[in-house]
Formats: C-alpha cells, structure tokens, sequence
C-alpha cells in the first residue's frame, strides 16, 4: 500500500472504501475497496475531503484490511451464525437461528489482546432471535500482519469457537408445584400458567402438572416420575424458602444426583435450586417467579434448555448485572439486567 495525491491517482487501485458523509442526509461508500480510479473521480475525491489516498502496494507479510476481517470471521465464527461481506473493513455477525447466544469471553478478551485486533460483541448468555446483529470485528489499521492473523487463527482452533447461538431443543418439561393448600383446593395454582408461557416463550413442552402437597417423599416421588416418563427438565415450584416446612430442596436432594446451587446472587431469584438426577436438570423454583415478570429464571432456564450444563461458578458470575430494576415498560432481554 502506498500513499498518493489524488490528482496523481488515476488509473490505479484503490485498497480500501472510501466513505462520504452528509451531516443530517446521508453515511455511506463513495468509492469501494477495488475501485480504480477514472479522471472522473478526481473532483469527487476532493469534494469529500481526499486529497491524497491509498493505493495497493502491499509488501509481502501484510493483508487489506478487508481480507483479514473475512479471515477472522471465518476463524471466530461457531455454529448458527451468519455473516457477510467487509463494508469499510468491518464485517458483522448475525444470529442464523433463534437460541441463546453463547461467547466464549476469556477467547473474546485474549483475541482483543493481539495486536491491531477489534472484536465487539453484545453480551452472552442472551435469547436471540434470527437475524440479530450480534457481533462485528475488523483490524484497525488498513493493512494487518499475517503473523498476527495466523495467531489469531491458531487461538480459534484450539479454543474456539468464540462466537455461537445454541438453538432451544423442543424440551419436554414436567410440574410439580408443592404446598398443601393448592393440592387441597384451597387456593388457586398461579404457577402453572405462568410456566406455560414461559415453556412456549422458550419452544418447551409440558408434559403434565402434579400436585403433591408438601409431603417430600412424595414430591421426590413425583420428580422421579417425571424424569422416567421422558422429561428434559422438571421445574418444581414453590416451597423454596428456609422456613422448616418447606421441603421442596430436601426433596429434591432425596432424588439424588448432584445439586448444583441452593441460591443465586440475583434478584429476584434468590433462592433457586438447580440439580441434576440422572442426568436431568431439576431446577426448584422461588415464588418470585409466579409474580415478578423477570426473575433468575430468565437467566438460568434458557442457557439449560438450550444445553448448557450450568456449574456453580456461573451463578456466582450472575451477581454482576444480577438486580433487576423492574424498570415499566420491561425490556429484557434489551437490557442490563444479568449482564
């Protein structure tokens, strides 16, 4: 690449977009990556402010702009995303699917550590619908290293990919909701309905709803059914609280498996369960979840549906950007909250 004055330029190749701004009307190429430039172009040019410009001389080692961006697309990108062309040496990500978008952020964080490297994203562990712009990458400079490209490359291979959208399976999901007073028809179920909709929200299924009252054998009892009948998740809700009478975590506990968290540093949500008997994911459910439009499920069920096996450290990593602000009109997933 070497730079020239624009009147000395005609007839050669320009080697990156050339763009024109109109403050209020209009942002956009003038003059694409490629381009060779005609007479014609000169007053063009200096309308929008060039009076000098680059053209293609490139010494061996180096690569446009544009080529390197396509490179570490092509590297970075993992499975249900999409991508384009360079426009202006940039290249976008968008979600091929609806899922929930998963980036590796320690591999986001040392890829940005090499040198002249840009990579933007939104933030992981989002519902994304198709077609979402998620991501966007390019080399700061108008020319990159190859050196710097290859270590780039290297680092998606052995730790990538960097960037993906888990697509929800068609989960089956079975109910249990605990408390005497709703098996005995004293008061009304309100949880069913709302795990409904949240099921449909995240393309579930639910299998079936049981009552069990707040007997514990009997509510380990109705998980293990659920989980025998084919269930991917069983959601128990209610009885959650550290009052002695609430027995849904120490049944849940006499299913055996492994517990993951009894609580999570997010509110509303505080006192959610999550485990895994026989290999499925039992999550006990807080009342906050029946009346608070957003809660620590929002965070939590999607990544697990989508087939993510969450631990321990991903809920203590929910803390930052884990309080709801219960702002009117809600605009989760646009929003801070478990960000």
């Amino acid at each position: 690449m070497k730079k020239v004055r624009v009147t000395d330029a005609v007839g050669m190749v320009l080697c990156h977009d050339m763009t024109e701004i109109v403050p209020g009307k209009f942002k956009g190429r003038a003059f694409k990556k490629g381009h060779v430039v005609k007479e014609e172009d000169i007053e063009k040019l200096l309308d929008i402010g060039k009076r000098y410009v680059y053209v293609w001389d490139l010494e061996e080692g180096f690569v446009h702009e544009d080529d390197a961006a396509f490179r570490m697309a092509r590297a970075a990108a993992g499975a249900n995303i999409s991508f384009g062309e360079p426009k202006e040496g940039k290249i976008e990500f968008r979600a091929a699917c609806r899922g929930v978008l998963s980036i590796n952020i320690d591999l986001l964080y040392e890829l940005n550590s090499l040198k002249d490297v840009c990579f933007s994203t939104i933030h992981s562990g989002k519902i994304v619908e198709e077609g979402k712009p998620l991501a966007g990458t390019r080399v700061i400079p108008l020319v990159a290293e190859e050196e710097m490209l290859g270590q780039f490359e290297a680092l998606c291979e052995e730790k990538g990919p960097l960037i993906q959208v888990l697509p929800f399976r068609h989960a089956k999901i079975g109910i249990v909701t605990t408390g005497s007073e709703i098996a005995e028809g004293r008061i009304e179920d309100k949880f069913g309905p709302v795990l409904h909709r949240k099921a449909r929200e995240l393309d579930a299924e639910i299998i079936g709803q049981v009552f069990p009252g707040d007997d514990k054998e009997e509510i380990t009892k109705a998980i293990l059914s659920f989980i025998e009948r084919g269930a991917d998740m069983v959601q128990v809700s209610g009885g959650m609280s550290v009052d002695p009478d609430d027995m849904t975590p120490s049944a849940i506990r006499g299913c055996g498996g492994e517990v993951i968290t009894y609580g999570s540093p997010v509110l509303p949500g505080a006192m959610f369960m999550l485990a895994y008997v026989k290999g499925i994911p039992v999550v006990g459910l807080p009342g906050c979840v029946m009346f608070s439009k957003r809660t620590v499920f929002d965070l939590a069920v999607p990544r697990i549906l989508a087939g993510e096996r969450l631990q321990k450290e991903d809920f203590i990593k929910m803390a930052h950007g884990g309080f709801c602000m219960q702002c009117s009109p809600c605009t989760y997933p646009d929003c801070g909250f478990g960000r």
